[in-house]
């Protein structure tokens, strides 16, 4: 496993980040992903010209700012990778890097077989079905996904920003998870309604043993209801304020390498599940500017872009592998 980590490592650093000779490297983990950290960091030397590696103690939350003095140092470094516990994808201070320039990879709750897994999955094929997929979305008014569990929910999404995440980040300013393979977009705040049930899985809660049903109205989770696990969701939502409740995205998986594990990092990106999130959107066009960010997902989905059937039962319609 020693040698599949480095290997995945240097995979994550050399091509999809596209980490140079003449470039500097911080990686920023936490306690819970230290040997992973450890690992990038190994590799970092060996690529770029300088690599340092920084612990802070794991954020709470998905979306909580890490210390000051580390979004200082975000800033004056070309490539940043963080494998920490919880994301700091959502938070200013990865925002305020990328406006500088800074390449930022971010890998909320890694583990070791998801990077030698998705990581080892062909670039090029991710690259083309994603790309397919965001095309799609040009010009779409309403995305609605139905399933035959009772999701039936619509997304109000013109204009808005659609964003292709490819995995591969090695242009000024790119940021993305790694690995990755989605698109996703914030749907119009205020604007979604109708019932999802999600039964996949749910940031910071894992597998989801037993469907959980959210009503949806006016853009917010309004309703939760299917046992304990929903009550961990209610009370993981509202920690954060009324607008964690919010409806912040609209994904669709494009890594088909990825497996359905209870890790919301890969697992956001199996190809064939949908996922929508609640909270903040803000790195996505939107304006929810809450600190947390907590993805559903939804297994063999039909998906409508406007009334065109994109995916049926979670296979895409007119693609072929």
């Amino acid at each position: 496993m020693e040698n599949e980590l480095k290997n995945a490592s240097l995979i994550a650093l050399r091509d999809c980040m596209g980490l140079q000779l003449n470039e500097t490297l911080l990686v920023i983990t936490d306690e819970v992903k230290r040997e992973i950290g450890a690992a990038l960091h190994e590799v970092g030397k060996e690529l770029c010209k300088e690599s340092i590696l920084v612990e802070i103690k794991s954020r709470e939350i998905n979306g909580q700012e890490p210390p000051a003095q580390i979004a200082e140092l975000m800033k004056k470094v070309d490539v940043v990778i963080c494998p920490t516990a919880k994301s700091l994808t959502h938070t200013d201070a990865k925002r305020e890097a990328v406006k500088l320039g800074v390449r930022v990879g971010t890998m909320p709750g890694i583990t070791i077989d998801t990077m030698v897994r998705c990581l080892n999955a062909d670039i090029d094929k991710i690259v083309k079905l994603t790309e397919f997929i965001a095309e799609k979305l040009i010009g779409v008014n309403n995305i609605r996904v139905v399933t035959e569990k009772g999701t039936d929910v619509i997304m109000p999404v013109k204009d808005r920003l659609i964003l292709p995440s490819k995995g591969v980040m090695r242009n000024k300013g790119e940021s993305g998870n790694l690995p990755s393979g989605e698109v996703f977009l914030a749907p119009w705040e205020d604007k979604t309604n109708g019932t999802l049930v999600i039964d996949g899985s749910m940031a910071g809660i894992g597998m989801i043993k037993s469907p959980v049903t959210i009503e949806i109205i006016n853009g917010y989770a309004e309703k939760i209801y299917g046992g304990d696990q929903a009550k961990a969701i209610e009370e993981m939502l509202d920690k954060s304020g009324r607008d964690a409740r919010a409806v912040a995205e609209f994904g669709i998986g494009t890594n088909y390498k990825a497996q359905l594990t209870g890790m919301i990092l890969e697992d956001e990106k199996v190809f064939g599940t949908i996922h929508i999130a609640f909270g903040n959107n803000i790195s996505m066009g939107g304006r929810i500017a809450v600190s947390s960010h907590y993805d559903g997902l939804v297994k063999e989905p039909d998906v409508y872009f406007d009334d065109v059937l994109i995916m049926k039962k979670g296979k895409l319609i007119n693609y072929n592998m």
